[in-house]
């Protein structure tokens, strides 16, 4: 007697779409921008999942209330991200939103100082005011820009808000007429300076207060 054996190929487990320890890529540079610009030390973002990548992570699954375990499953990515879990990566490289490594280094620097306080004419991190907080930062790139929000403006190349990259200068008119305020666009709408109220942080253009006061915008790189 015969006896037929059928082997069925059973397919083999998905691996997990998790974002973890040693990933690479356009996707990992995407979660790395968007740490920054929730306040995440991250350094600079370049598409490398390494040891500060995984510690703010761990800092925004614990203030999310989420498991504290630096991978980025599910429920982490659609709390960051707002989206669900990409089953496929983009493609490796470094990040794309903040353009060239020189914006990338600009943005990385502005967030090193946030909660800096406020200091009316000061130009360092003991304290800033926002056109001395845009110069400094600026400056530790290497490009000088004069010293006040006005001149600022004025002295580099205008562009309209559709043009905005990260890396532009923005402007308001708030205590007197013309562009007497000023902060560095990071992109999605948020712009990091130096607040009266909150010293260096992050703000949205389409707040109330600064939409209704937004001057215009001027490209220095």
């Amino acid at each position: 007697m015969f006896f037929a054996f059928i082997i069925f190929a059973l397919p083999a487990p998905k691996a997990s779409a998790a974002f973890r320890q040693g990933d690479t890529g356009a996707d990992v540079a995407a979660i790395q921008e968007k740490l920054l610009l929730n306040g995440y030390d991250i350094g600079v973002p370049d598409g490398v999942y390494g040891a500060q990548t995984i510690a703010a992570v761990k800092k925004y699954q614990a203030s999310a209330g989420l498991t504290a375990d630096g991978i980025i499953g599910e429920a982490t990515y659609s709390s960051l991200m707002g989206a669900d879990l990409p089953s496929n990566r983009s493609g490796s490289g470094v990040s794309r939103g903040f353009g060239g490594s020189l914006v990338r280094s600009l943005i990385s620097t502005a967030f090193r100082y946030m909660g800096v306080p406020y200091v009316w004419g000061g130009s360092n991190p003991w304290g800033f005011d926002c056109s001395g907080f845009t110069q400094y930062v600026f400056a530790q790139m290497g490009i000088s820009i004069p010293r006040t929000a006005d001149v600022q403006y004025y002295n580099n190349t205008k562009i309209s808000m559709d043009d905005l990259q990260a890396g532009d200068l923005v402007f308001f008119q708030t205590y007197e007429s013309g562009p007497s305020h000023c902060g560095i666009y990071i992109g999605g709408g948020q712009f990091i300076h130096a607040s009266t109220s909150s010293g260096v942080s992050v703000a949205s253009l389409s707040d109330g207060y600064w939409s209704s006061r937004y001057w215009g915008a001027s490209r220095v790189i």
